[in-house]
């Protein structure tokens, strides 16, 4: 196939090495809901933040609570993270925002592992780490959408979600390990929570090889070092006529933003709002990250070990097995569809598959947990329920696990990208931090309940998304413009015509007397 062709790809040595560093930058969030999520269930954890049942006879609401505010609380940390990227982005650059957010988010870590029981200073260490890591979620695929040429612009965002389930999945395991190999102490959990430090910190020295991106480098009207990036990233000569045409690209949209200096992000997000297209892109993604955390999403992730027992897995060292082998699914998943599914078959019909699987998980686990939970006679189904927590693993790996992180990095034009991906991560980790909190609170009043929820949140985003969601696979982010003019309703039928895999034209096919009226041609 012609997407295959290595041709196509711009991987030379130093643009790989880019796009590796930076993609780590959502580490810290993918270790957070598997290795911190599941070290809560270490005995010497839960022995040094009074986090036993047997302590608490009589007032499991009040445990419940406690433990749901130890693991919510860095995701309401990193909303007013990804909050002040409308700030930060813009106003230092995304690679000195890059590397503040580190920093942040590592001085948040080492109070956290030294808390010593310390309830109050938990609490706040995780709000202060959350600060860097809702920053990063941000920082991290506006760099990569903004480096990447629009060819595989989908794997070089994409590439941050591997690295975020790879971390995850790698928490599962370091939990198992430490919880047979290591005697229930302080430094049990204490070496479990440290553990993103070190790659995290390697990251942070790396990021010194890496440039500014081109895209911000010339709204700043620093040209000659934008087309100098630009070259080195892809392997050209400054004068090179594919690095030219490139460029002009770029400085069409960077001209009109000439004067950011003088506009607010309030103007900004005001420009948002009163430009009927940007409004359209503006409130489809927020549908997006909506839809993606309250179909289950992130709570299902932070409380998988639990799930799993649900559904009739006995034993916590068999659970933390059974969370990671949950992780391995979602990364396998997730690198078939950052290195092949999203750029090969769209990011619309990805969105859509992934919503009908998680669904039909969602409606199994919901009606077995409804009719016949924790049964020793129906092993058959415990079995199935078993399955179908992977099967919804697939298709949130396939779906709305990346695309709202692509989407919102790629759709908007360089004049307001900063400000309305900046507010919809904020929504995203406030949303995440509602379903963490609120996700133990609905297992406690009625398990098949929250499936129930879930499901019809994912039905619901099925006809939503399936009407108002364009593909955008193959078009450049200096054409967005086209692909998302005309009503709302009919985004459904745009369309993206490729020869040898570039775009040549975008049709906004209209209903009027009956005919298709092509929209434009690029």
């Amino acid at each position: 196939m012609q997407w295959l062709d290595r041709s196509r790809w711009t991987t030379t040595p130093f643009y790989a090495f880019v796009v590796v560093v930076i993609a780590c930058g959502c580490m810290p969030k993918g270790y957070d809901e598997g290795g911190f999520s599941s070290s809560m269930s270490l005995t010497s954890f839960e022995k040094d933040y009074d986090l036993l049942a047997a302590d608490w006879t009589g007032s499991a609401t009040a445990l419940t609570n406690r433990k749901a505010n130890i693991s919510s609380f860095l995701t309401l940390g990193a909303a007013f993270g990804a909050l002040s990227s409308l700030y930060l982005n813009d106003r230092l650059g995304r690679i000195l925002s890059f590397r503040l957010a580190i920093i942040v988010w590592a001085i948040g870590t080492v109070i956290q592992v030294f808390s010593s029981g310390i309830y109050g200073l938990l609490l706040f260490s995780r709000i202060f780490a959350g600060l860097g890591a809702g920053l990063l979620t941000v920082t991290s695929p506006m760099y990569l959408s903004e480096v990447a040429p629009k060819a595989t612009r989908g794997l070089a965002v994409g590439l941050s979600m591997v690295f975020l389930l790879g971390i995850l999945t790698l928490g599962f395991f370091i939990n198992y390990a430490a919880s047979i190999h290591m005697a229930a102490t302080r430094t049990q959990y204490r070496l479990v929570q440290a553990i993103p430090l070190i790659p995290v910190g390697f990251v942070f020295f790396l990021s010194y090889w890496c440039p500014e991106t081109p895209r911000y480098l010339a709204s700043k009207q620093r040209h000659d070092e934008a087309k100098q990036v630009l070259a080195r990233l892809r392997g050209k000569s400054v004068d090179d006529e594919s690095i030219l045409a490139e460029f002009d690209e770029i400085d069409t949209q960077a001209k009109q933003r000439a004067e950011l200096a003088s506009i607010s992000n309030w103007q900004a997000l005001k420009e948002s709002q009163q430009n009927p297209n940007y409004r359209q892109r503006f409130w489809l993604l927020m549908t997006l990250q909506t839809v993606a955390q309250w179909s289950g999403g992130n709570g299902i992730t932070y409380y998988i070990s639990t799930i799993f027992q649900y559904a009739g897995i006995t034993g916590s060292n068999e659970s933390l097995i059974s969370s990671g082998a949950y992780g391995i699914v979602k990364l396998v998943f997730t690198m078939a569809f950052t290195w092949g599914l999203i750029d090969l078959f769209g990011r619309r019909r990805c969105a859509l598959t992934g919503l009908s699987l998680q669904l039909a998980g969602h409606i199994y686990m919901g009606a077995y947990m409804g009719l016949q939970p924790g049964s020793a006679d129906n092993t058959n189904a415990s079995n199935a329920a078993i399955a179908s927590v992977f099967i919804y693993a697939v298709g949130w790996s396939i779906g709305l696990c990346t695309i709202p992180y692509l989407y919102g990095a790629e759709i908007f034009p360089t004049r307001i990208r900063n400000v309305c991906y900046g507010a919809s991560m904020g929504l995203h980790w406030f949303f995440q931090f509602a379903v963490v909190r609120v996700t133990p609170n609905m297992f406690a009043l009625d398990v098949w309940g929250a499936y129930l929820f879930w499901a019809l949140i994912c039905f619901c985003g099925l006809i939503i998304l399936g009407v108002w969601m364009p593909e955008t696979k193959g078009v450049s982010m200096e054409q967005m413009d086209e692909l998302f003019a005309g009503p709302w309703y009919l985004r459904w039928k745009a369309r993206v015509k490729s020869v040898d895999g570039d775009v040549t034209s975008v049709e906004d096919v209209e209903a009027h007397d009956h005919q298709a009226q092509p929209k434009s041609t690029l």
